[in-house]
């Protein structure tokens, strides 16, 4: 089964993935409030008294999904501020529903530059620090296409003003990003691994 690998430094990036119970907990917390009042802001609702206890909830719920999700999803947020930054790398097979909606993005998406990553070969990097409705939270994403699989990587700014001072760091992850198959014993003779390159 196909899942996901990255080297991301211990000093700058808090994996959610793997931080059940209290390891990571405050890290997950903020970063969780920080999408969600991003997502009532793009939506034009308005901030709920509330917020601070679905936050919790959904942070207390994450890791265990993640883990659910088998290496398929991977999750990390920004060590010395979670609301600069949340990175979310994923598989999915390229089904043609799948090639359809990337068909169909909005014309935004095609300012894509060339990104390398060792393991993945050349994919494309969209970097949006100032997206056009101000509402929008900064982001940037990274597309590989494996020819059988999509592995993205999105990140999520919380402030317009520090994005540009992570998002280095995101593209020295997003070069770590690497795709691991199990291979069967008895199968592994009739299967050739190119490079990437």
């Amino acid at each position: 089964m196909l899942r996901l690998q990255a080297d991301a430094s211990p000093e700058r990036w808090v994996p959610v993935t793997e931080s059940v119970g209290l390891r990571g907990r405050r890290h997950r917390r903020r970063a969780i409030r920080m999408l969600l009042s991003r997502a009532n802001a793009a939506t034009g609702a308005a901030p709920r008294p509330g917020g601070g206890f679905a936050a919790w909830a959904v942070s207390q719920a994450t890791p265990f999904l993640m883990r659910k999700a088998a290496g398929r999803v991977l999750a990390w947020v920004w060590k010395a501020d979670p609301e600069v930054m949340v990175v979310l790398a994923q598989v999915q097979e390229l089904t043609p529903q799948l090639r359809t909606a990337r068909a169909m993005m909005p014309i935004e998406y095609d300012d894509t530059e060339p990104f390398r990553n060792p393991h993945l070969g050349t994919g494309e990097r969209l970097v949006m620090a100032l997206p056009p409705d101000p509402a929008t939270p900064p982001f940037a994403t990274y597309t590989w296409d494996t020819g059988t699989h999509l592995v993205t990587l999105s990140a999520v700014g919380g402030d317009r003003e520090r994005f540009g001072t992570v998002i280095d760091e995101v593209d020295a992850l997003a070069r770590t990003l690497r795709v691991v198959d199990d291979l069967p014993l008895g199968e592994s003779v009739d299967v050739l691994r190119l490079d990437p390159a």
